[in-house]
């Protein structure tokens, strides 16, 4: 998979709200209402690609930029009305730059950098499946009351999720969507909690709720499984337990079906659209959208990305839904003035280049009103991996850690949840950490029924106990390399923003 993960951003992060609010603002509306009509499109003469197409939400301008699109080559595939977002398909190579010109289009760019193919996350190495023996001896060292494989969830006791269950394990009505590659609902520890009404396929940027359709397309599209276990995994004497066992999870799913599993823009926009509609509280998000790692706003079609996938998150903000997402596996302080991204565009050939997060934003972890958690290990300390920012993360939640090592049977310092097909295995990213974070997002709204998202990230916050910056300098994997420092004080900073999540203080 290419880059499933557990990433970040913040209510803190004054300057980099400030400045996408600032460059969205300054979006050419005023310019391309008085663009002049265009001329015909000439015959499709390139590869196919999709594109998000902002206008403004008046049901006048939706309809004439449809026809426009229609004029200039395209096809409609969904039209997101309430937010100005139309998802399109083109093989006209100028298609991009014609819309730019229509009235009433305030951004638009092609989504992917590849030709559309029969079909990225953020968790940090392979996977490892839990054999046979290895669940019999976890399972030998069960406590009594818990499940046969708690032993090794060093992740729950560390913000005290074990106890917490016995408080308050969650309320049924509050459910966390898992927009991602897809959950196996099958799962026995999965299967009590899931929520096939408020779940759907979203990966052509139209919602598909034929059933099952959410599900993973193989069992190598295992990172969303593995999530919704972290989450809500039942409390049934089966497997593993979530942090949140009490709660309901939903699937969005959104991974293209291939091997590369990329998280395409246009299916974001569904997915966030989707759970807004279907009362989903609280989504997670587990990953960047593709195929950009940061998208610059003096790019067109990656700032046609950033406000159609914004428009689509507020859209859902607006409507009573928290989004949580990870902060990132590079280790890059987000708050520096510049950093190296080599991995963009990920869906054709990537080059260096030099960006400022402040100007080219990670989505949807930079987004305003985006919980944006980093990873920490066993003994509380940042994940050697785990990106970081001040003023960026909010909070922190246990990612696992492979140079932390705890004392439970397997002494293996990742995650341990679920996988398809009935399986279990062990994985750290920052994707782990967010639904961690989401979980305690939802033990918070079981407590607080009525609580807004911003009311949300605010309890997060206070729940939260924060370390503070270590006392030695940072090195990470013990190389003897300082590979990070941190910025801020005890109670708030960039490792750890307001302090890692505690679901015993949450529910009490």
């Amino acid at each position: 998979m290419v880059h499933l993960r557990s990433r970040r951003r913040l209510a803190l992060a004054v300057p980099v709200v400030l400045s996408l609010t600032a460059s969205l603002g300054l979006l050419p509306a005023a310019v391309s209402a008085a663009a002049p009509a265009p001329t015909a499109a000439r015959a499709a003469d390139g590869p196919a690609l999709a594109y998000v197409v902002n206008t403004r939400t008046d049901h006048h301008t939706i309809e004439s930029v449809r026809q426009a699109i229609t004029h200039n080559g395209g096809t409609v595939v969904a039209s997101y009305d309430r937010i100005g977002v139309i998802v399109a398909h083109s093989a006209n190579p100028d298609f991009g730059t014609r819309m730019r010109a229509i009235r009433g289009v305030q951004s638009a760019g092609a989504t992917r950098t590849a030709p559309l193919s029969a079909a990225g996350t953020t968790d940090e190495g392979a996977v490892q499946v839990l054999s046979k023996a290895e669940a019999a001896k976890i399972a030998g060292a069960a406590a009594p009351g818990e499940e046969p494989l708690e032993a090794d969830q060093w992740d729950l006791r560390a913000i005290g999720a074990d106890k917490a269950a016995d408080i308050d394990p969650g309320s049924r009505s509050v459910t966390v969507g898992v927009i991602d590659t897809g959950v196996d609902d099958t799962h026995p520890d999965i299967a009590p909690n899931f929520s096939a009404s408020q779940s759907a396929n979203c990966v052509s940027g139209k919602a598909d709720t034929t059933y099952g359709a959410w599900r993973p397309v193989d069992a190598d599209h295992y990172h969303g499984t593995h999530v919704a276990g972290e989450i809500a995994a039942a409390r049934n004497g089966i497997g593993v337990a979530g942090v949140a066992p009490g709660v309901k999870v939903a699937s969005i799913t959104v991974a293209q079906p291939d091997a590369t599993s990329l998280f395409y823009p246009e299916s974001v926009v569904c997915a966030f659209v989707f759970a807004a509609d279907h009362g989903i509280e609280i989504t997670n998000n587990s990953y960047y959208v593709d195929p950009w790692l940061y998208n610059c706003m003096d790019d067109p079609d990656q700032r046609a990305i950033v406000d159609a996938v914004n428009r689509a998150q507020m859209y859902a903000q607006r409507k009573g839904t928290l989004n949580v997402a990870s902060a990132g596996n590079s280790n890059d302080d987000l708050d520096a003035n510049a950093l190296t991204d080599a991995s963009s565009p990920d869906d054709s050939t990537a080059a260096h280049r030099t960006v400022d997060p402040h100007e080219c934003f990670d989505v949807p972890t930079q987004l305003p009103g985006v919980v944006t958690v980093s990873a920490v290990g066993v003994k509380g300390a940042k994940s050697y991996y785990s990106s970081y920012g001040q003023g960026v993360v909010d909070v922190a939640g246990p990612g696992g850690d492979k140079y932390q090592i705890p004392d439970t049977p397997s002494k293996n310092g990742r995650i341990l949840s679920t996988l398809p097909n009935d399986q279990y295995g062990f994985l750290q990213g920052t994707s782990m950490a967010s639904p961690h974070v989401a979980a305690v997002a939802a033990l918070l709204k079981s407590a607080h029924p009525h609580a807004t998202p911003a009311r949300l990230r605010a309890l997060l916050k206070a729940q939260a106990d924060n370390p503070g910056c270590p006392s030695a300098p940072y090195d990470g994997d013990g190389d003897g390399v300082v590979d990070a420092t941190c910025v801020g004080g005890a109670r708030v900073n960039g490792f750890y923003g307001f302090g890692i999540v505690d679901a015993l203080r949450a529910v009490r």
